[in-house]
């Protein structure tokens, strides 16, 4: 016997770069108040190709349909990864990249004339796992952070948040981007205002040239910590607008 039931999509959250998944958490708290099944993996931050495919198989390994929000960075991920998890039913890009086939990062970041970030970033260098040159990563400069990263946050928390960063590979920003996943998929955007990191005219363009259904908020790059009530209304509307999948059990 077969039992059939809606299954509604778990949430998967996507940080970005010089970030991690507790970037999310007030989001989060907010979700599971309201009985929304979510989780939050932690990107390697190694590369397009790397990070991607760490995705997909988180992806893969949650049960059911899911939803892919990603911030900053993380758009590019989830753009990637979508395109391979079969269990994507729409993609939410917050204060985020949306990049076309063949773009990479370090070409369309310059592009923006809102973003002050890349010139508040500081090379790093890593070992290469296979005993090679030591590689590139990037980190944001810690007396900048507050400016160009999260200006709408108190200086204190934007302070513990610079010296908590995570360094992102410079593969990254170089490596180039595969078939997008907005193609296909349903998609909306979150567009911060007052974005200087990613620039918040350089992910309107994205989220317009992907077809998304925006919403603009008013508030830095971090518009999902500064912000996280609104940001998890934009998530729920987008769940009632992809509904639940029909799903079966027991056998």
């Amino acid at each position: 016997m077969s039992d059939s039931h809606s299954v509604s999509p778990t949430v998967v959250l996507v940080h970005g770069a010089f970030a991690d998944a507790s970037s999310w958490n007030g989001v989060i708290e907010r979700l599971q108040a309201r009985g929304i099944q979510v989780t939050a993996p932690a990107v390697p931050l190694r590369g397009i190709e790397i990070d991607s495919a760490y995705l997909v198989s988180e992806l893969e390994e949650t049960p059911g349909p899911v939803l892919v929000v990603g911030h900053s960075y993380g758009g590019a991920v989830i753009s990637n990864a979508a395109t391979q998890a079969h269990n994507v039913v729409g993609l939410v890009f917050v204060s985020a990249f949306a990049p076309e086939e063949g773009e990479t990062l370090d070409e369309i970041t310059p592009t923006s004339k809102d973003a002050v970030l890349p010139t508040a970033l500081v090379p790093h260098h890593y070992p290469s796992p296979n005993g090679g040159e030591p590689l590139v990563e990037f980190a944001i400069d810690p007396a900048k952070f507050h400016n160009a990263f999260a200006a709408d946050l108190p200086a204190e928390q934007a302070a513990v948040m610079a010296a908590t960063q995570r360094p992102i590979a410079e593969a990254a920003f170089s490596e180039p981007n595969g078939p997008p996943a907005w193609k296909n998929l349903p998609t909306w955007a979150v567009v911060s205002t007052g974005d200087k990191a990613a620039g918040a005219d350089l992910t309107r363009s994205m989220a317009e040239r992907a077809g998304a259904t925006i919403t603009e908020l008013e508030g830095s790059h971090v518009i999902m910590i500064s912000q996280p009530e609104a940001v998890a209304g934009v998530i729920e509307e987008v769940l009632a607008a992809v509904g639940s999948t029909p799903a079966t059990v027991g056998h």
